[in-house]
């Protein structure tokens, strides 16, 4: 396969208006930025990419098989750049044919512009600060190993939780953001294993919602594609499913 043959750098990625299409919502949310002539990026052939160069992080949207064209152009031109990337589903399978690919992750990027309904026990959801922090710890490592963001994250600009009778905490979530852009992205919302089923993830998550999109307009999260009860709740809180991707780390000889 070869690479699109266009200029690096693209002073503006929604000249083409790709981010209005369906399935482009990570353009639309994740790329805007105000320095935008400062943004190592790609376009053309209906796809786009942009650089996270903080964390070596290609980002992309558009048909599969031109995206694999800029993940190839990109990774060619930055080697020690490009670590990795995200783009839709299937860009892992044309990219994995030239280049060695590891810890392959299929996502689905999802986002909403409505307040959901209200969760009966959204009452019960409070805002945690700094003091917290320590104890927000302890339950993710404990009932989500596995969090994406943890306290004192950057990015994160609120941790709410729900306590029992008692005082303890029984669930936990956080408001953080997209590295590009700062728009809002709903973070680690992980529920006591022993009291899973009673809705207070769904309560923490519609909270956050709400939150969003009364301070931003939208809000955006990202989904295990094999997390059926999550599809099931962002479906019901009224999330677009319409941009599946995968995410993908390039292996490169000597690189730990």
């Amino acid at each position: 396969m070869q690479a699109t043959t266009l200029p690096p750098r693209t002073a503006d990625l929604f000249r083409q208006g790709l981010e209005r299409q369906s399935g482009a919502a990570l353009l639309r949310f994740g790329a805007a930025r105000r320095r935008s002539a400062e943004r190592i990026s790609w376009s053309g052939d209906g796809a786009a990419a942009w650089l996270d160069d903080a964390r070596g992080h290609l980002w992309s949207v558009g048909e599969a098989v031109s995206v694999a064209g800029l993940v190839l152009r990109a990774a060619h031109e930055h080697p020690d750049g490009v670590t990795e990337f995200t783009g839709p589903r299937g860009t892992d399978a044309l990219v994995g044919r030239h280049l060695a690919l590891s810890d392959v992750v299929e996502w689905v990027f999802r986002w909403t512009l409505e307040e959901p309904p209200v969760h009966p026990a959204e009452e019960r959801v409070i805002e945690l600060d700094e003091s917290h922090h320590g104890e927000l710890l302890a339950f993710l490592n404990e009932h989500s190993p596995a969090h994406s963001t943890g306290p004192g994250s950057s990015g994160v600009s609120l941790w709410t939780g729900i306590r029992d009778t008692d005082g303890r905490l029984v669930a936990c979530g956080a408001l953080s953001s997209l590295r590009d852009s700062g728009a809002p992205l709903m973070a680690s919302v992980a529920t006591d294993a022993r009291l899973r089923g009673q809705g207070l993830g769904a309560a923490l998550t519609s909270w956050l919602t709400r939150y969003a999109v009364r301070r931003h307009g939208f809000c955006t999260l990202w989904q295990l594609a094999d997390n059926a009860p999550a599809e099931r709740l962002y479906t019901r809180l009224g999330y677009r499913n319409e941009d599946p991707c995968v995410s993908a780390r390039i292996a490169t000889p000597g690189r730990p």
